[in-house]
């Protein structure tokens, strides 16, 4: 027996039905969608604030004591650097690293700024010439660090660097001399971002002064009104008769090297024959 036709009524309501079906079951995924997204926002945005708090659970649990220094760091010359002699150790109060040999040896002078590409250009390739010479006593290097190039760095980098190297003159003078190699091995490209305090703490620490003092000591800036006024006063009043308008200026026994070209700048040969005919005169 076959089944009657539903009437144009029936009909009807079979279609209301359907529709109510239909839009119950659309609210359900409507309603499940919007479940799932908000659980999705409060995921990102607990795990936004998880990473921030964690970076900051990180930060506080790794700063260290900001020492106590003076308005200048300790272990410097009148004009500001940190002078380097045998074995490659600091010119101190208490110690004066000079060879045996009563023969005259240059004085190697570099004013430098740690975010300055030029400086980089001539550290670098005369880095291992320098090093032969200070470590055996055929020569003196005095590194006197300046900051005025912040505007090139995201982070401030140059005066941070700065800082950093006179906390280390301040505290381990004997490690400047390797913590100023990699300082410009590590040279940031102008424009970016610098390498973070932390970053500079693990350079001192590879160059032997990984102490609590020094990485207070850079994570507080406690030099830094130092570095901008020294900076300041270097640029606008000449320095032993030798006026300083940029970095690098290299001076060997007062007298100024200068270059013409980027291949004479990081030409170790040409500045070993300037240090030569320096010390003929």
């Amino acid at each position: 027996m076959t089944n009657p036709k539903p009437t144009r009524s029936q009909q009807r309501e079979q279609a209301r039905q359907k529709a109510r079906e239909l839009r119950e079951q659309n609210a359900k995924k409507e309603k499940r969608s919007k479940l799932t997204l908000q659980l999705s926002v409060v995921g990102v945005a607990l795990a936004i604030i998880g990473g921030v708090v964690g970076v900051i659970a990180y930060e506080a649990a790794n700063r260290a004591e900001a020492p106590v220094v003076d308005s200048t760091p300790a272990n410097l010359t009148d004009l500001g650097g940190l002078k380097v002699g045998v074995g490659l150790q600091a010119f101190t109060a208490t110690n004066t690293p000079t060879p045996d040999s009563t023969e005259k040896t240059p004085e190697i002078i570099l004013y430098v700024d740690y975010q300055c590409p030029i400086c980089q250009a001539f550290d670098v390739p005369n880095e291992s010439q320098l090093r032969s010479w200070v470590d055996t006593g055929a020569a003196t290097v005095e590194i006197r660090p300046l900051s005025f190039l912040d505007r090139a760095s995201l982070n401030e980098y140059s005066s941070r660097a700065a800082n950093a190297a006179f906390c280390v003159a301040n505290f381990q003078p004997d490690s400047f001399f390797d913590f100023h190699g990699t300082l410009m091995k590590n040279q940031p490209q102008e424009g970016t971002e610098g390498p973070s305090d932390q970053k500079l703490f693990d350079f001192a620490a590879q160059a032997g002064a990984g102490t609590e003092e020094i990485k207070g000591c850079i994570q507080a800036k406690s030099f830094g009104e130092y570095v901008e006024q020294h900076t300041q006063f270097v640029l606008s009043n000449p320095q032993d008769g030798v006026t300083v308008s940029g970095t690098p200026t290299i001076l060997v026994n007062g007298k100024q090297y200068t270059w013409n070209t980027g291949d004479e700048l990081v030409s170790p040969e040409r500045f070993a024959q300037f240090v030569s005919s320096s010390m003929a005169e």
